[in-house]
């Protein structure tokens, strides 16, 4: 029973019950009678203003929670000129006020976080409190190689990119550098926040390839420089004080003679062997920024694989490409884009111990360029480290044709990998 039917069941007890001994106590007395039935009717008439007034509040206080339980903090009441209720109403339209406010700043902030995180240049993937994907920004797709609807409900370690599947293994509020096919380096961070009394989970993938090869190409090229000047500085003067000895030769004996001149041009040769040693260094180092044309890429293919087919043939190797009907024009420096595709095809015929085959393959979409061999495989141990400066798995390789072939695929922008895949075969992928 509501306190409304209770107040008015009680006002009819109590006026009904006044209204009898009223009849009965003045019964005879008529004059007394109607008396006590006017101070009834005004009891009862002073007792309906009174339950309004009392019933009013308690009907704006009911609207008002209507309004803020539909969230709806644009409703405000207007004085009434009675002192209890203006000081009711001020109260809450203080509280709308408050609530408004508050609301607006919310979402000011709301909005703010959200267009921070989705056009920050850091990957943020947000978990929700099952660890499941709930949201990821655009940065963070990219770099996990994914559409964001496909991963949405989806746990880290389901995601087919070994970004997500290392970081799902990262303690909370801990960090790790990641590597992936040699190249590309990944900081991964996993931190936690409190939303509605719980803990959850949000990864930030951030990536410092560019910095890390800014740094590497500064560090190793201020050293090749420094020891280019001071072999340059010497071989010249050397080879100039070995090719004056041999005029002395004839003050030898004629049995010695032969020796002398040999050991001079064995020592000369090998100062020249190693000024030839410092320019492909140096060349890393001095290499011009690509000047781009639009040139089809299957002439490229095609004067690169008739230049290396007689190299390929000498070992037993089949060169072979295979390319579309069509022209595939893309933005290259020809000059050295065919030095990295002659370059690539090298070490893959060198990759081949007897009889093997290379092949070239030319894709349209996305325009990609594929050398791939059936060789000997790349170990495991070593494909994170094949595109370091200078790195070699051959035993007097010099680690300068990939450093090479790294830097002017990166100053054309491309994507690349180098890699031994699960059928066997080697594949050194581009992708323009």
């Amino acid at each position: 029973m509501t306190l409304r039917i209770q107040y008015i069941l009680l006002i009819i007890l109590l006026h009904i019950t006044t209204l009898v001994l009223s009849f009965l106590i003045f019964e005879d007395n008529k004059i007394f009678f109607i008396i006590s039935e006017a101070v009834i009717l005004s009891s009862l008439y002073f007792s309906i203003r009174l339950y309004r007034s009392l019933v009013q509040p308690l009907q704006l206080i009911l609207s008002g929670i209507e309004a803020i339980k539909d969230k709806d903090f644009n409703v405000k009441f207007i004085n009434t000129g009675k002192k209890e209720m203006d000081q009711l109403i001020d109260v809450y339209n203080r509280m709308i006020d408050e609530l408004r406010e508050e609301r607006r700043l919310q979402e000011e902030q709301h909005y703010f976080l959200d267009k921070l995180i989705q056009s920050s240049p850091t990957g943020i993937l947000i978990l929700d409190f099952d660890g499941l994907v709930e949201d990821i920004n655009p940065k963070g797709a990219r770099l996990l190689e994914v559409n964001r609807d496909e991963i949405l409900g989806k746990s880290l370690s389901s995601i087919n990119h070994p970004i997500a599947q290392k970081a799902a293994i990262i303690p909370v509020d801990d960090s790790q550098t990641i590597s992936i096919d040699g190249l590309r380096t990944f900081k991964c961070q996993t931190s936690q926040f409190i939303d509605r009394g719980f803990r959850r989970r949000f990864l930030m993938i951030e990536e410092l390839t560019e910095d890390i090869l800014r740094t590497e190409k500064r560090a190793y090229g201020k050293v090749i420089r420094m020891m280019a000047h001071e072999v340059n500085n010497s071989i010249g003067p050397i080879n100039s004080i070995l090719d004056s000895a041999l005029f002395y030769k004839k003050e030898l004996q004629e049995t010695h003679q032969q020796d002398f001149e040999e050991a001079l041009l064995v020592a000369m040769e090998r100062n020249q062997r190693l000024n030839k040693f410092m320019q492909n260094f140096a060349d890393v180092v001095r290499l011009p920024i690509p000047h781009k044309e639009s040139y089809d890429l299957r002439k490229l293919v095609k004067a690169s694989t008739r230049l290396m087919k007689v190299t390929a043939e000498q070992k037993g190797v089949v060169l072979s490409s295979e390319l579309p009907s069509s022209a595939i024009n893309a933005q290259i420096d020809i000059f050295q884009l065919e030095q990295v595709l002659v370059n690539i095809l090298k070490n893959a015929i060198e990759a081949i111990q007897g009889e093997g085959r290379v092949e070239v393959q030319l894709f349209d979409t996305p325009v990609s360029l594929v050398v791939k061999n059936n060789g000997e495989p790349i170990p495991k141990d070593k494909e994170a480290e094949l595109f370091s400066p200078f790195f070699s798995t051959k035993k007097e390789g010099q680690g300068i044709g990939l450093t090479l072939t790294r830097e002017v695929l990166l100053n054309h922008g491309c994507n690349f990998s180098l890699s031994t895949r699960e059928d066997g075969w080697t594949y050194f992928e581009i992708q323009f």
